[in-house]
């Protein structure tokens, strides 16, 4: 087996985050719900775009934020996502190679439009979300650069991406081409609504043997097994994967790897500002440790270095130097 060009590739959401302030009698007079995340189709994000007032345009999704971690801490990296030819195409295009990544698949002709997700932020703060998914759900199989998923020692798939018909025959494909070539195939629940929709099919891919590395947090870990307790549902998946990883929030991590185990706090955090991203950049912390050989718990740790970082600031991926941040912490 030749040696990877990339250390990490993904498939996942391409979609650009649009965030803007706002007074509460907006979010009542656009009859948004306060505090929440809706999912809106093309005609509800373009008017919402054009009640906005001036916007902060950040680029998101689940597996680019991880792999944004992931090139912060100094691995090789490309990304697949699907965008349209539009303005917010642009913008994420830009962002993901800005941050040292490869992206080369395709933008989309027509519509739908680049997924973006339109956050309401009033003055206490509170973030009002709405989603559009666009052309993310349009990602074929045929845009895929099998070349570079058998050049790369990891293929990470991101498991928002399975609800769409189109984008989870490509993963399939992409799970086929890494195997052929003999790499490790990661996998990220994302939320447990996704696995109350398609756990069947994720509990077939470990059974099958097709995930080498799983990344779980608790509420998702119990969904998947079944098991209300936490350890019980570790143990249901300790012989089935090759490496498990759960998180559980401000009660830390914990790691399984056959008969190795690693459990590792919480970094400490001055104060909590977003949690969003924090699953995204656990998981870009521990891939940068294993890809290096590290032991399960300085992965572990890595992760929780990384994860703190992202909540103590709005947006998802890092804003401080990782590297660094590891280095005094981990390394």
């Amino acid at each position: 087996m030749t040696e990877p060009r990339y250390d990490v590739i993904a498939i996942g959401n391409a979609i650009v985050d649009v965030m803007a302030p706002c007074e509460d009698a907006d979010i009542e007079r656009l009859g948004l719900a306060r505090g929440g995340m809706s999912l809106i189709d093309t005609d509800g994000a373009r008017d919402l775009y054009a009640a906005m007032g001036p916007a902060k345009e950040i680029s998101g999704g689940s597996a680019a934020n991880t792999l944004a971690g992931c090139a912060a801490l100094g691995l090789k990296c490309h990304f697949i996502g699907q965008v349209a030819t539009d303005q917010l195409g642009d913008v994420f295009s830009h962002d993901i190679r800005a941050a040292g990544i490869d992206f080369t698949t395709p933008a989309r002709e027509g519509e739908p439009p680049t997924a973006r997700c339109l956050i309401f932020v009033t003055p206490d703060g509170e973030r009002t979300m709405n989603t559009f998914l666009g052309a993310s759900q349009f990602l074929p199989a045929e845009a895929l650069d099998e070349k570079a998923i058998a050049d790369a020692a990891i293929l990470y798939l991101e498991g928002y991406l399975w609800d769409p018909e189109e984008p989870r025959s490509a993963m399939r494909r992409a799970i086929e081409v890494a195997r052929g070539a003999g790499r490790k195939v990661a996998f990220t629940a994302s939320e447990s609504f996704v696995i109350d929709r398609h756990g069947d099919d994720f509990r077939a891919l470990i059974d099958d043997g097709l995930i080498d590395i799983l990344f779980v947090n608790e509420s998702e870990l119990a969904t998947l097994t079944g098991k209300d307790d936490f350890e019980d549902g570790v143990a249901s998946l300790t012989d089935k994967l090759p490496v498990l990883v759960a998180t559980r929030g401000a009660k830390g991590a914990v790691a399984v790897a056959g008969s190795d185990r690693a459990e590792v706090a919480a970094e400490p955090v001055g104060k909590v500002v977003d949690t969003t991203g924090a699953g995204d950049l656990f998981a870009a912390g521990f891939l940068s440790g294993h890809v290096r050989g590290e032991p399960l718990e300085s992965c572990l740790k890595r992760g929780a270095v990384a994860a703190a970082e992202i909540i103590s600031h709005y947006g998802a991926r890092p804003e401080a130097d990782l590297k660094a941040l590891i280095a005094d912490k981990v390394d």
